[in-house]
């Protein structure tokens, strides 16, 4: 058994057809065919159920999978890791983050680019928890930044900051002129929060709990963007993160701060910690830390 084979093994099982994988894997049908007869030949063991219209695993088939998806992930891992070595100043970083970033992930980029001009960078947006530890473990980012607490063994979480969710409304509104404001005025109004899996969601919620109210939900948004184009047109109003308001210019919208010390919230950078990180990904790290204060 060797990782040809199991690369084979796992094609057909995600394409759940011969003729597919065969297509994907740029062989022969009957070669892969064969390699799959050989492969139980010498395990011994059935492990796909055929017939002329499915294909399905057997309980030995479900068990390899599983090992053997492991196995292909560890091994294209460390062929990353071996072409990172050698990554001084020339390559690829790719960072993933949250939309709220932007107003200052660019400040550290150009800092970034005087030491090494040459680095292409990937900038994408990773959102929910699962899928900061999931990027980051199968090697998809180098470093991400994220408003998700992640407590796990194998990944480093840096808090960089803590900014406040500010409240944002029409010039119109009837609270545009307010001074203060308590979460519970904004109960009867047309509220637009994130979508499920987002963690400005969660702490939007629970911090209506944590003040006994309950907001009116409307809208539904996957991005800051189109949150505020919605109250540009005085269809409801939001909570926002305040770094994402700064540098914001729009006559049409009032941006005010909330009396609750629960609209807060922290950023971190997360970074595997056993992974090998090239200088000219180190160099993004500390320089995102060094922009921030931390650590010192």
């Amino acid at each position: 058994m060797d990782l040809k084979q199991l690369n084979y093994f796992v094609q057909i099982v995600e394409h759940m057809s011969f003729s597919k994988a065969a297509h994907k894997l740029h062989i022969s049908q009957p070669s892969l065919s064969n390699a799959i007869k050989n492969l139980e030949s010498e395990l011994g063991f059935q492990l796909l159920e055929r017939s002329t219209r499915t294909i399905k695993l057997t309980e030995a088939g479900n068990v390899l999978h599983g090992r053997a998806l492991h196995l292909l992930l560890e091994m294209d891992i460390v062929e990353k890791e071996m072409k990172e070595v050698k990554l001084i100043g020339n390559g690829e970083l790719e960072i993933g983050m949250i939309e709220s970033v932007k107003q200052w992930i660019p400040k550290v980029i150009v800092h970034y680019n005087e030491e090494f001009p040459n680095m292409k960078i990937k900038l994408m947006e990773v959102l929910s928890g699962e899928d900061v530890k999931s990027s980051l473990r199968k090697y998809e980012t180098h470093a991400i930044i994220t408003n998700q607490p992640i407590h796990e063994s194998d990944i480093e979480t840096v808090p960089l900051y803590n900014e406040n969710l500010v409240l944002v409304v029409h010039k119109s509104h009837p609270l545009a002129n307010k001074k203060s404001i308590e979460l519970k005025e904004l109960e009867n109004d047309s509220f637009i929060i994130t979508s499920e899996g987002f963690q400005t969601r969660d702490d939007v919620l629970k911090t209506f709990q944590f003040e006994q109210a309950t907001p009116l939900i409307k809208y539904e948004i996957s991005r800051f963007e189109t949150a505020l184009s919605l109250v540009r047109e005085n269809l409801g109003i939001a909570l926002i993160p305040e770094s994402y308001l700064e540098g914001s210019q729009d006559n049409e919208m009032i941006h005010k701060k909330i009396d609750s010390p629960s609209l807060n919230r922290t950023v971190y950078l997360t970074y595997m910690k056993n992974r090998y990180l090239s200088p000219a990904v180190l160099g993004f790290i500390e320089g995102t830390k060094e922009y921030f204060k931390v650590n010192k």
